[in-house]
């Protein structure tokens, strides 16, 4: 079956109480539904725990019970917070089964990956396991959702060549994130020959809400296009990527969506320049202004991943306010099992002596360290 490029996140469905996640408009969202169909796009992303877990009963409702079995692709996740034993693998997927109504998923997915998250996928075995449901025909295709630098990608995809796809985040402000590393975790991808799945695009709503000067540079540019079509041109404009996620909550945000992809045309060299620029530009507005040199790093004796906290931390900052998930915690938890945490600054003034920007690190990981500890 071909897909386009635009895929149907079901994770931010249209609600009939903003206050109230399980509260999924049923209606609007068959619409929605029947709109992203009809315009020939046939790609949706589910898990476990979307929605309150109430979006694969969704799933069922919106699309399962009324589309033929080959007429879309559905995708879900395994996640590792609610597996204590090997027996929970088959309770939840023989679930998950139940709740969608499918008999099989086109792709399946460990979730969230990390080096906190790999070592409990590693031992209650659901490497093997995820082989032995492709093997048996319950997932055509398997892979990962990840979350956490471009070197443990590496260790991931080589000790395991069984993995068929990587959905990661990218956007045009993650990109050259040394934080986040999306360029560099989708070279990796890329190097290891694993197609890309996109998530987070438009970073949760930040950028279809960019300064009023970036927003000016795209309507001067494309004044019929919404800001947030940049940042989902940007990502599916990568030559390896294959589906790009949007979590549409209205119809309005579909109907744009469907609009610019429908026929999708990738970013010209002209178009890269001005989200090269947005990207600049947004960032002017960052609370710690790093450059990334890491200068700092050298003489630390505590091991603090100094520059790789300060990127956590401006991209937390610059999230929307209402998106209800951020993935920087979790980004930040994982670098520090690695590196010193930012508390464990001793304050002996090395990284400030080193710094370029002449900035106060001392203080800043000390706000990081309040900030991340809550």
């Amino acid at each position: 079956m071909s897909k386009k490029k635009l895929g149907f996140g079901l994770m931010r469905l249209p609600l009939l109480d903003a206050n109230d996640v399980t509260s999924i408009d049923m209606e609007q969202s068959k619409k929605m539904v029947d709109v992203f169909m009809e315009n020939g796009f046939n790609y949706f992303d589910t898990a476990w725990m979307y929605c309150g877990f109430r979006s694969e009963n969704a799933a069922k409702e919106l699309l399962v019970d009324r589309y033929p079995r080959d007429s879309y692709q559905l995708t879900t996740k395994l996640h590792a917070g609610f597996l204590k034993t090997k027996e929970d693998r088959d309770a939840i997927f023989n679930e998950q089964l139940v709740k969608t109504g499918v008999e099989y998923f086109d792709y399946y997915l460990l979730h969230d990956v990390g080096r906190d998250r790999y070592r409990v996928y590693t031992e209650l075995d659901c490497f093997p396991w995820l082989i032995e449901k492709k093997q048996k025909g319950l997932a055509k295709h398997i892979g990962i959702s990840y979350h956490d630098s471009a070197d443990f990608l590496e260790q991931v995809l080589t000790e395991h060549p069984e993995i068929e796809v990587v959905q990661l985040q990218i956007n045009y402000l993650d990109w050259e994130s040394e934080g986040i590393q999306a360029r560099k975790c989708y070279e990796v991808a890329v190097k290891h020959g694993k197609p890309v799945f996109v998530m987070e695009p438009v970073k949760g709503g930040t950028l279809a809400n960019v300064p009023a000067e970036t927003e000016a540079m795209f309507r001067e540019y494309h004044p019929e296009m919404s800001v947030s079509s940049w940042a989902i041109r940007f990502a599916a404009s990568l030559e390896h990527v294959e589906i790009v996620l949007s979590g549409m909550s209205n119809m309005e945000q579909l109907l744009d969506n469907v609009g610019y992809m429908s026929d999708f045309m990738p970013l010209n060299e002209e178009e890269q320049k001005i989200v090269q620029k947005a990207a600049a530009q947004i960032n002017q507005s960052v609370v710690i202004p790093c450059t990334g040199c890491s200068y700092c790093t050298d003489g630390c004796p505590q091991k603090i991943a100094i520059p790789k906290y300060f990127s956590l931390y401006n991209a937390d900052r610059q999230e929307a306010e209402t998106k209800p998930w951020k993935p920087q915690y979790e980004y930040y938890e994982r670098l520090a099992e690695v590196f010193g945490k930012a508390s464990d600054c001793i304050g002996c003034g090395n990284c400030e002596e080193a710094c370029p920007q002449h900035l106060p690190v001392i203080e800043h990981l000390k706000e990081i360290a309040s900030y991340f500890g809550k």
